[in-house]
């Protein structure tokens, strides 16, 4: 550990803007500069952005944070990126095309065919993500089908990490955990799946190196230096994803550890020694490369919350309107007196793994107010996070305690809620950037100032308050998780089947 203060700096490439924040020895924000990038939508299946966006944001991100910071203090960078985002580069690294967002869909009807030749099981035994149209991979099957042309002519396949890595010190460079999300990562091996890339007609070497966590990738160039206001040589270190550093930047790389992010979406889950597979949850490699994140995903939080007040409470436009909200439905026992909705607004991720499924309320009467569709829908979302707790502690994975971070974590009802249905005590982050805190732990790591991921981790994490679960209450929220949890199968048009998947013989291209 350093004598005297030094920073490290974790950038956090995330879907709407780039963070740079330079944190301190104990995990405080010392300094941080921001700016946004923009997202288009060509159509309703399409979201994409200018890869080269991410890197003039990213500078104006550290031009902001080095005017506050001596660049002589900074030990080391890590980067923290959106998942499921790529973008393919000419043979001069420029973008053949715009990126593809985690939003995008265009390959939603090729997620089952790549499934069939692959066989499911197979694909989601190397990845360990169920079949679902999120990973990378469904976005390559998209272009081998209708623009081969695009993939042959790509040199390289980059994640946001591995790009803003070949910006800053002239070579691309993946970790463990921005490649994971590909869906193309054998998870046991840590090595590209050939398996998946030759049926998909990819050469390997369009693919960047792999690098554990914390590693050593290269070194602030003059020409990165000169764009960003740091200094020449300043070590840069292997990040991840996003996701993958919020679990690191809450400490829960421990067994017993849970996190779960209340933000725009909701995540969550905890270290596994070992790579456990279900359709409760996606199966990450560890952001500190030893052992696994379970990690169940809920695409509609906050995104959901905000649906509701625009269209049926006047809109966000009052500051207030939470706290009323909030006041209300703390005022209403357990089950919203019978309201009770199924939250898959935007599809289901886990358990089901349809993006053709849809919101509901039920239960409703006369005396059925705003309040109750706010609180049910937060029970909602907290009663599909902790069935999959429930089953990850099947698998034989320990939990006793729960860190919550993201927007939503301000809400103490809601904490309470997550205490008392998961009967786990639930811990508050002070940090709600945990996905820069985490890339800069990996920074920390990698510049030596302690020993390994599970020292940083535990000299970088803050905290705050904890709310114990009531195990009085823990009947209430079963019965309640019981009849939350038959919704969508009650509900689920029959005009509608869930994918289904019939193993076949693998098809080759040409």
């Amino acid at each position: 550990m350093p004598d005297r203060e030094r920073f490290v700096i974790g950038i956090d490439s995330s879907t709407q803007s780039v963070k740079a924040i330079a944190w301190t020895q104990d995990g405080r924000c010392h300094a941080e500069g921001r700016a946004p990038l923009t997202i288009s939508t060509p159509d309703s299946l399409r979201a994409e952005q200018n890869a080269d966006e991410w890197w003039t944001a990213a500078c104006a991100a550290l031009q902001s944070l080095m005017r506050q910071v001596d660049p002589a203090l900074i030990d080391g960078i890590a980067i923290s990126n959106q998942r499921e985002t790529m973008v393919l580069l000419d043979a001069d690294d420029r973008p053949l095309a715009p990126a593809t967002l985690w939003l995008d869909r265009r390959a939603h009807e090729l997620v089952s065919v790549l499934a069939n030749e692959l066989g499911p099981g197979r694909l989601h035994a190397i990845s360990g993500k169920p079949i679902d149209v999120i990973p990378c991979v469904y976005r390559l099957r998209y272009f081998r089908e209708h623009e081969p042309n695009l993939l042959d002519k790509a040199a390289r396949i980059l994640s946001v990490h591995d790009f803003l890595t070949l910006k800053l010190t002239g070579s691309a460079s993946a970790s463990w955990t921005s490649a994971d999300p590909f869906g193309i990562l054998d998870i046991e091996k840590k090595t590209w799946s050939r398996e998946i890339l030759d049926h998909l007609e990819i050469p390997l070497e369009k693919l960047p190196p792999l690098h554990a966590p914390g590693t050593a990738i290269g070194q602030i160039t003059a020409s990165a230096a000169a764009a960003t206001g740091l200094r020449p040589g300043t070590p840069v270190f292997a990040g991840g994803g996003d996701g993958n550093c919020a679990g690191l930047g809450v400490n829960a790389i421990n067994e017993g550890a849970v996190y779960l992010n209340l933000g725009t979406a909701v995540v969550g889950g905890l270290w596994s020694a070992t790579p456990e597979l279900s359709n409760y949850w996606r199966t990450l490699v560890s952001p500190s490369g030893e052992g696994y994140l379970l990690e169940s995903c809920q695409r509609g939080g906050a995104y959901f919350f905000n649906w509701l007040l625009d269209a049926f409470a006047g809109g966000r436009g009052d500051p207030g309107v939470f706290e009323r909200l909030e006041s209300e439905a703390i005022r209403l026992p357990v089950g919203s007196n019978g309201v009770t909705v199924c939250s898959y607004l935007v599809g289901c991720m886990d358990p089901h793994w349809d993006d053709t499924a849809r919101a509901t309320f039920s239960g409703m009467g006369p005396d059925t107010g705003i309040g109750h569709l706010y609180r049910a829908s937060m029970e909602a979302i907290t009663l599909e996070f902790a069935r999959s707790l429930a089953k990850m502690r099947e698998s034989g994975a320990k939990a006793d305690r729960l860190f919550v971070i993201g927007g939503g974590a301000e809400s103490r009802l809601w904490r309470k809620m997550v205490a008392d249905a998961t009967g786990l005590p639930v811990i508050r982050s002070l940090s709600n950037e945990a996905s820069a805190l985490g890339a800069g732990m990996s920074a920390a790591v990698g510049a030596g100032w302690y020993d390994g991921f599970k020292a940083t981790a535990n000299a970088m994490t803050r905290l705050a308050e904890e709310i114990p679960p009531d195990p009085t209450a823990r009947p209430l929220w079963d019965d309640l998780s019981e009849r939350q949890g038959r919704l969508y199968r009650a509900t689920r048009q029959e005009t509608v089947p869930a994918a289904g998947f019939v193993d076949t013989p693998l098809r080759r291209f040409r």
